[in-house]
């Protein structure tokens, strides 16, 4: 089944009922667009933050991480030109009392990229031609801008001097610690810095559930380079974006490369490609690879008087390094994830089964032992604690039948079931059985972990 025919509906509803994402502050009436990760959420989240780490950094022998804090001083944020360019166009329905994201509007009716309108075209265009929208007749407002930064404050005292912004985003943190990262770990370009971590945008329509957040996670790496090798490094960095989401068990049908036209460039970019993934809501941008130039260095050399720059000595000469910069959202990569691996499986005329096809190294669950009968109990929990001792996250079930096991096990994703059974005390030996295939083979106790290493399908 393809992405766009999946209910999305039916995909959360499985989400909540397993434990991998619940409704923040639930219990008090939740909290709009806020989700809580459960159990399995955490796992799974752990398990991608772990591969972008390993592809981006550990394997990158130029590359260092980096974790800057989520409050900066306000003066990076005026560098950085977020204090006046980071705003969306904002139009309130008069009838519904309701605010809506005038350029989201006219591209979901036209199908067409509105960074070519001036607001006030945009606005004009609006209010000739949606004369409904939401469920609802329209009268609408002038378009005003909405600076979508968090403000909080600094102090026991709550004034404009004291006043703080939440990062929109983890970029700007790596930026102004350049010279103290490339000093200290005496690196030389090209390089990168990157870091995981969370950023707050207060967005006027959130939505698609953990699609688009006000509070979300961030995987970016910033690549610092010679400004005349940068279209090299962007070309190997969207090259190896694309190799990391197709790497994780997403289906290469599910995606696709959109390149930025001139005239929806940001303000720092000279060029920039996204990666596409196909939801049931539609098509939405999963990871964006940007050429930001020196720009971000420039500004800040320029409001904080320090010079962000790097001698480079076989050529005598000081450079202000262009940057490539590969960014991905946790959350909608783990929707696009659990979208894609989600299906339903007809097994014969009268069953069916839920299954998440999980990629083997994203699984939450690696492996559950299942005892047969709860008297075996003992000898199976050993096992698990075996194999979660080697790093195989391993989970354990004995409640209910053997066959209603397996399919709690499809549905969450779970790779291997190993079922210890009347026989294992005497032959030392155990049934596991493939998610996939749902083949079942005997192999003794001690060969279990090289029986997974050997026929786990990871990439």
């Amino acid at each position: 089944m393809k992405n766009k025919d999946k209910d999305m509906n039916e995909i959360i509803n499985h989400l909540k009922t397993f434990g991998f994402v619940f409704q923040s502050s639930e219990i008090y009436g939740g909290l709009s667009n806020t989700w809580d990760y459960g159990p399995l959420g955490i796992l799974l989240i752990n398990n991608i933050k772990k591969n972008w780490w390993k592809k981006f950094i550990t394997l990158e022998s130029k590359n260092v991480g980096f974790d800057s804090k989520v409050i900066l001083n306000s003066k990076v944020w005026q560098s950085s030109g977020h204090l006046q360019n980071f705003a969306d166009p904002l139009i309130e329905n008069k009838i519904n009392n309701k605010r809506y994201r005038a350029d989201h509007i006219y591209e979901e009716i036209t199908n067409q990229n509105s960074s070519s309108l001036t607001d006030k075209e945009l606005e004009n265009w609006i209010k000739e031609n949606v004369k409904e929208y939401d469920n609802s007749k329209t009268d609408w407002t002038e378009i005003k801008h909405f600076n979508l930064m968090f403000k909080t404050a600094q102090g026991v005292v709550e004034q404009t001097k004291n006043q703080l912004y939440l990062r929109p985003e983890t970029a700007q943190g790596i930026f102004i610690n350049f010279n103290n990262v490339q000093r200290a770990m005496r690196l030389k370009l090209p390089f990168g810095i990157g870091q995981i971590g969370k950023s707050f945008r207060n967005e006027v329509t959130p939505g698609n559930f953990i699609f688009r957040t006000r509070e979300f996670e961030q995987m970016e790496l910033e690549y610092f380079t010679f400004p005349n090798d940068d279209e090299n490094a962007y070309k190997y960095y969207v090259e190896k974006s694309k190799n990391f989401i197709l790497d994780l068990g997403i289906n290469k049908e599910s995606i696709r490369l959109r390149i930025h036209s001139e005239d929806e460039l940001a303000h720092y970019a000279k060029a920039t490609t996204d990666i596409e993934f196909e939801f049931p809501f539609g098509w939405g941008e999963l990871m964006g690879i940007a050429n930001r130039t020196d720009f971000d260095l420039k500004a800040h050399n320029k409001f904080s008087d320090i010079e962000l720059k790097y001698f480079d000595q076989e050529s005598n000469q000081t450079i202000i390094p262009y940057v490539i910069e590969p960014s991905v959202g946790v959350d909608r990569l783990m929707l696009a994830i659990i979208v894609d691996s989600f299906c339903i499986e007809q097994i014969d005329q009268k069953d069916s089964r839920i299954i998440m096809k999980l990629d083997y190294k994203l699984c939450p669950y690696k492996v559950c032992v299942l005892p047969l009968v709860k008297a075996q109990s003992l000898q199976s929990k050993k096992i698990m604690e075996y194999l979660n001792e080697n790093d195989i996250e391993t989970n354990f079930d004995e409640s209910g039948s053997i066959g209603k096991r397996y399919r709690r096990q499809d549905a969450i994703g779970t790779f291997w079931c190993i079922t210890y059974d009347y026989d294992s005390d005497i032959d030392n030996s155990v049934t596991i059985r493939n998610r996939d295939t749902m083949k079942q083979e005997r192999i003794k106790i001690d060969q279990i972990i090289d029986y997974i290493n050997k026929n786990s399908n990871t990439k």
